[in-house]
């Protein structure tokens, strides 16, 4: 069927050179955001740095109440950790500057209901992410930390005393990936919600394969987390809960169907 007018396409054809100029002004711009992002986190790395590193400093003061450290035995590797620190600052602040500009390329050639649905997707991703992010920050973390650091083995035992060490790069290592993990995981709604959108799935067989997604949650949750339950479970639950959202978003997003067809 064709498109009614008020549906059409904004865009005005363009030769594939001004396409291709166009892209590189919008990577142009990314690329000069993620730079300015990068140099700005640089300068603040350290305190970037402390505060992705309070979690465990916290339950270290609660454990000993002494003075605690973390120590590095390569040369380069605190220089190196603080550029992973700076460059994972910009590319979380910098994000929205390159999803603005996706948009901006691809929106002309979409028609204007195209855009109205995606729009939606555009803005609930990074809220998702954020959620995700910070359930595993001022959650997760805390619970995790406290459970490694209580196998530590204290002075004055009568043992030989075990204590952590926490190597620097190790520790940003493990925190980026739980944050990059529980970030990306809280996007299925969104995906979900989109394969709803094209009638990839529907809102029925996410119902119909609810018990197996319960499953393949836990399954996910202890490949993507370290091996301790309270991560695993920490993740998993909020996935079961975001796929019961989905559920309910896809039965809202669901393409309609004609009337001749429901009877």
């Amino acid at each position: 069927m064709p498109r009614e007018e008020e549906d059409q396409i904004d865009d005005k054809p363009m030769p594939l050179i001004e396409h291709l100029l166009e892209l590189r002004t919008r990577l142009l711009w990314s690329l000069g955001a993620f730079i300015i992002a990068f140099t700005v986190c640089y300068y603040f790395s350290t305190q970037i740095y402390g505060f992705l590193a309070q979690p465990l400093a916290d339950i270290l003061h609660q454990q000993s109440g002494g003075e605690r450290r973390m120590i590095f035995t390569a040369l380069y590797e605190a220089f190196f950790t603080y550029l992973k620190v700076a460059f994972f600052g910009a590319a979380f602040i910098s994000f929205p500057v390159w999803a603005t500009q996706l948009w901006l390329f691809i929106a002309p050639g979409l028609y204007r209901s195209e855009k109205r649905a995606m729009l939606p997707f555009m803005l609930a991703s990074p809220v998702l992410f954020v959620m995700g992010a910070a359930l595993a920050y001022y959650f997760i973390f805390p619970l995790a930390w406290k459970f490694f650091i209580s196998f530590e083995t204290p002075p004055g035992t009568g043992a030989l005393p075990v204590q952590l060490e926490a190597k620097v790069s190790e520790y940003l290592s493990l925190v980026m990936h739980m944050i990059l993990a529980f970030g990306v995981a809280f996007q299925m709604p969104v995906a979900l919600t989109l394969m709803a959108k094209v009638g990839i799935v529907s809102a029925a067989g996410l119902k119909k394969g609810r018990r197996y997604a319960v499953v393949g949650m836990f399954v996910l949750a202890a490949v993507i987390t370290p091996p301790d339950i309270i991560s695993q479970i920490g993740l998993a639950v909020p996935l079961i809960a975001l796929y019961e959202i989905s559920i309910l978003a896809a039965g809202w997003v669901a393409p309609k169907r004609d009337d001749e067809d429901k009877s």
